[in-house]
């Protein structure tokens, strides 16, 4: 039975790759969101993982929702409300709070369409890199559904309210270049540099203390809630923390010696 979620590490990158190319890899069914959700603990425990990218196998990033389950009421849509209820929290719910809370900074590579779900979870992310053929629709609208899985939320926070509510509203699609110009994506690159380009990135984000990067990567999040002065607070209690790591003393004395450092997570 082929695997759904491929994970691969080199060095202190890893790569989650959505592998279900014969349903343009929906992420709606069950085992999905357990597979993601068991990852993102493995490397939320493992301190050597400094940076995370997302993708999609074949030619989309993500069709989002199983059409077939929903026409069926398999899988995470079978039941009556409170079991569909169930379904979301379980399922794709459960997949995109993994991947928002993730410490280690994360960037969707998106090598085709992300359309719903598959949209929201780019937006779960910290960076988004699009290929030239991506396309982001967050169409639920189109099938007689709202974002069940967090994009009210990500999306206003990403490319501001009004473009959010024309996504939301119209349900069409913005292409890469479009998504640049919003803000959606970080840089649109042609389809085969997409996984060069996001590994460059992600080793860019590697070489750095690991700790430090949860550290900073909690600060943005909790900045998007916390008014100015408590965040203020909470960054010089981490910065105490941070003054005390040999990762610290190592990129200082680095400097100083002019030699490349050495980072150890401790």
């Amino acid at each position: 039975m082929t695997q759904k979620v491929l994970y691969t590490q080199d060095g202190h990158v890893v790569t989650l790759t959505l592998n279900m190319p014969e349903t343009r890899n929906a992420v709606t069914d069950q085992d999905v969101a357990d597979l993601v959700v068991g990852y993102c603990k493995q490397i939320q425990d493992d301190v050597n993982v400094r940076a995370v990218i997302v993708t999609g196998a074949g030619k989309a990033f993500s069709s989002g929702g199983n059409l077939k389950h929903m026409r069926d009421r398999e899988g995470s849509f079978a039941g009556d409300a409170l079991a569909v209820r169930d379904g979301y929290r379980r399922g794709i719910q459960s997949l995109a709070l993994a991947l928002y809370r993730l410490e280690v900074p994360t960037i969707a590579a998106v090598n085709g369409p992300a359309f719903g779900a598959g949209c929201d979870t780019a937006f779960a992310c910290d960076i988004r890199i699009a290929s030239e053929d991506a396309v982001f629709a967050e169409n639920f609208v189109r099938v007689g559904l709202i974002s069940g899985d967090g994009g009210s939320w990500l999306l206003p926070r990403a490319i501001g309210l009004s473009r959010a509510c024309e996504m939301s509203f119209t349900g069409e699609p913005v292409d890469a270049r479009t998504a640049l110009e919003w803000g959606l994506v970080s840089r649109v690159t042609p389809p085969a540099d997409l996984l060069a380009e996001a590994t460059r990135l992600a080793q860019r984000i590697a070489s750095n203390p690991p700790r430090a990067l949860r550290l900073a990567k909690r600060l943005i999040r909790e900045g998007q809630t916390t008014r100015f002065d408590t965040l203020l607070e909470m960054a010089a209690a981490f910065q105490g923390i941070c003054h005390q790591t040999r990762d610290h003393q190592e990129a200082v004395a680095a400097i100083l010696e002019r030699r490349t450092p050495n980072f150890t997570g401790s």
